[in-house]
């Protein structure tokens, strides 16, 4: 066990900073406080659409962009849409 004693975290001012403070230093030193998780079953029903290969290929590219899945994007959309028409509704 290791008797050194553990640092706190600091506070930072954005999320640049943090990670440009974590891109130096060993998480492993730091106490860490434990979380309460609920991981949610998963998705029961697939979905199969149609979209163009450039369609495909532009979603890919945003959700790259985004740090997620293509297909965590999609369902994101639509989920969006369904919210939006029913709180229209």
């Amino acid at each position: 066990m290791d008797t050194q004693k553990k640092k706190h975290i600091p506070d930072f001012e954005s999320y640049e900073e943090e990670a440009g403070y974590w891109g130096t230093h060993d998480s492993t030193k730091f106490e860490w406080e434990p979380i309460k998780m609920t991981v949610s079953r998963p998705l029961k029903v697939t979905y199969a659409i149609r979209l163009e290969p450039q369609t495909v290929e532009k979603i890919r590219e945003i959700a790259a962009n985004m740090g997620i899945g293509p297909t965590t994007l999609a369902r994101m959309w639509i989920l969006e849409k369904l919210h939006e028409h029913t709180a229209s509704a």
